[in-house]
C-alpha cells in the first residue's frame, strides 16, 4: 500500500479513445502502482484465436505511462511512453486480462515501468519493460502542445 493520492476514478473517466475501445478498466491508480483489467473478446483475438501480442503491448504501455503521468502530473508535467518490450509468455484465448505496473526508475526526464499482464488464474501472459519520457508543460508533440484529450474535446 502507497501513501499516494488514488487517482482511480480520474484515470477511469478520461480513458482515451484506443483504451475505451479496447475495453480496458482501471481498477486502481496511483503513483506507484496501476492496475487495470480487460475482458477478452473478438476484437482482441489474432487469427489463431489466441490474444493478439499488441493487446498485450498496449495495455502495459497504457498502464505504465498513466503510472508516470500521475506521478509527475503535480509538477504540471505530463508523460508518453517512448520504449515498449513486451516479451509474451503464456497465449490466452478468453476471460479477463489483469495488468500491474509498477515503478523501477523513476528519474527527473523518464521513467522505467515494468508490467505484468495474467490471465484468469493468475499465470503471467506477458511482461513488459516500459520506458515513459517525462514532458514539461510546454512541450509539443506532432506539431501541437500536450493537453489532456478528453471525451468532449
Amino acid at each position: 500500500m502507497t501513501d499516494s493520492p488514488d487517482y482511480t476514478e480520474m484515470a477511469q473517466a478520461l480513458r482515451d479513445g484506443f483504451s475505451e475501445a479496447q475495453g480496458l478498466e482501471f481498477t486502481r491508480v496511483e503513483a506507484g502502482l496501476v492496475e487495470a483489467k480487460m475482458t477478452i473478446g473478438t476484437q482482441h483475438r489474432q487469427s489463431y484465436g489466441i490474444v493478439h501480442g499488441g493487446v498485450y503491448a498496449a495495455m502495459s504501455e497504457t498502464l505504465c505511462a498513466v503510472g508516470a503521468a500521475v506521478t509527475v502530473m503535480p509538477q504540471g508535467r505530463s508523460a508518453v511512453g517512448l520504449e515498449n518490450h513486451t516479451s509474451f509468455v503464456r497465449a490466452v484465448r478468453d476471460g479477463v486480462l489483469y495488468g500491474r505496473a509498477t515503478p523501477v526508475h523513476r528519474g527527473r526526464r523518464s521513467h522505467v515501468w515494468q508490467a505484468d499482464i495474467l490471465d484468469d488464474a493468475g499465470r503471467v501472459a506477458a511482461t513488459s519493460r516500459v520506458r515513459v519520457l517525462v514532458l514539461d508543460a510546454d512541450t509539443t508533440l506532432a506539431g501541437e502542445a500536450v493537453t489532456l484529450q478528453t471525451a468532449g474535446s
